[in-house]
């Protein structure tokens, strides 16, 4: 193993309880959750008509010409991004200019040096679906001829790399709901083996559509509380009946250290370790011993030097279905076996809902943030906990002083399975 640490210097978000960092991590300590019913006339004909929308569309952030050209998708990564890019305190391109002459170096990152990392689990499916539409309804000439790149599952970590001028590589993991985190564990080894000095990662997702939601209704795996759309999303509870579909993006700019600490860059986290696994079980169901995920947490451990007395949170996948979350909980208790009675595990996605591919990108901000501002947000919902055998925080909850790490799981569909590993600097 490559001995360079790695380091998280920016984060950036769109989610659906906050347009930036500081919104999203006020209502995920205020517990204030992001869930709506859907007011669409398509969405009257599901079975499931909630969702959780973004808090702030990305037409109120992003230069309206540029934005035009991209998948809602590629619209929430750019925006996460450049906050993200902003925040490890590097100058942001104007936003009018041409790819061409978007030049990294101003910043103080050699170009050639610069890699991005941004996932997808389902890619530009709304553009897809209504370029669709509107071939079946107006004929071939009404299909718009940026309909492919802005449909391809690579069209978000290709705009965010071009806002850049990213020449070290540009990659687009596509793992269904461990995508996010796959991609942050790429950055990971683009830095360590020395082809990258900074990486922006991250995941982004808009699938709030009428085929995905009635593919997923009917698979059975989303919640059909509408009546109560803020309980809806509740990992854990012994009520819980499917996951929420939600919508937005999570970044990250990793850097090595020696890069940041040669430009005086602020430290949020050290990203300790990654893994990535495979289950071989079924397309759409867990191991239900989980160990697939037990394999992925404790690999992310050992690839530093770190033991399960180390780990003091972890921000778990827990999507609020019955056999994944106790799944899970189960491998977490066979990853850190006693440790796991001392570790704080809750799950954003109580307030977020599913953001499917960015999902690990969301949930990995917010485990960094927990690091950092040493407080747990809660899992809210938890009316009735059913008995998996963990601490699980139905208030926040303060983490210790000292050296501390923390963990971010995803799974998803195909038995993918990823656990990052991040440490208190």
């Amino acid at each position: 193993m490559s001995n360079t640490r790695v380091v998280v210097t920016g984060l950036g978000v769109t989610s659906p309880v906050g347009g930036d960092v500081p919104s999203t991590w006020s209502a995920l300590i205020e517990g204030r959750s992001g869930v709506r019913l859907l007011e669409e006339e398509w969405a009257e004909q599901l079975n499931a008509r909630i969702a959780a929308r973004v808090a702030v569309e990305p037409s109120e952030v992003l230069d309206r010409v540029k934005a035009r050209r991209m998948d809602r998708s590629g619209q929430f990564a750019v925006v996460a991004a450049l906050e993200a890019w902003r925040d490890a305190g590097f100058s942001v391109p104007d936003p009018k200019a041409e790819p061409e002459d978007v030049d990294a170096s101003a910043s103080g990152v050699e170009p050639e040096r610069l890699a991005v990392a941004m996932a997808s689990g389902i890619g530009g499916v709304t553009t897809l679906l209504s370029n669709y539409d509107n071939l079946v309804a107006k004929g071939p000439r009404r299909v718009s001829p940026l309909a492919i790149p802005m449909l391809m599952p690579n069209g978000p970590s290709a705009a965010v790399g071009l806002a850049l001028g990213a020449r070290a590589g540009v990659h687009t993991p596509v793992s269904a709901c461990a995508a996010g985190n796959e991609s942050i564990a790429l950055g990971i080894d683009l830095i360590r083996l020395g082809r990258a000095d900074v990486v922006v990662v991250g995941g982004t997702e808009a699938a709030i559509h009428a085929l995905p939601m009635a593919a997923f209704g009917q698979m059975m795996a989303l919640s059909r509380r509408n009546d109560d759309p803020e309980a809806a999303s509740r990992p854990w509870d012994k009520g819980r009946d499917g996951f929420v579909l939600g919508e937005g993006a999570g970044a990250l700019v990793l850097e090595s250290a020696a890069h940041a600490e040669a430009r005086g860059a602020r430290v949020y986290a050290e990203a300790a370790g990654a893994a990535v696994t495979a289950d071989s079980h079924d397309i759409a169901q867990p191991d239900p011993a989980g160990a697939g995920a037990t394999r992925a947490m404790r690999r992310a451990l050992e690839e530093n030097d770190l033991s399960p007395a180390d780990v003091v949170h972890i921000n778990a996948h827990a999507t609020s279905t019955p056999q994944g979350d106790v799944a899970e909980a189960l491998a977490i208790r066979t990853a850190l076996g006693d440790r796991s009675d001392q570790v704080v595990v809750t799950s954003t996605k109580s307030l977020t809902g599913h953001l499917l591919g960015a999902a690990g990108a969301l949930e990995s901000v917010a485990t960094v943030l927990a690091l950092h501002h040493r407080v747990v947000p809660a899992t809210i919902n938890l009316d009735d906990p059913e008995d998996v055998g963990l601490d699980i925080a139905d208030k926040n909850r303060d983490l210790p002083a000292g050296d501390l790490v923390a963990m971010n799981n995803s799974f998803g569909f195909g038995g993918h399975n990823v656990a990052i590993a991040f440490r208190s600097v």
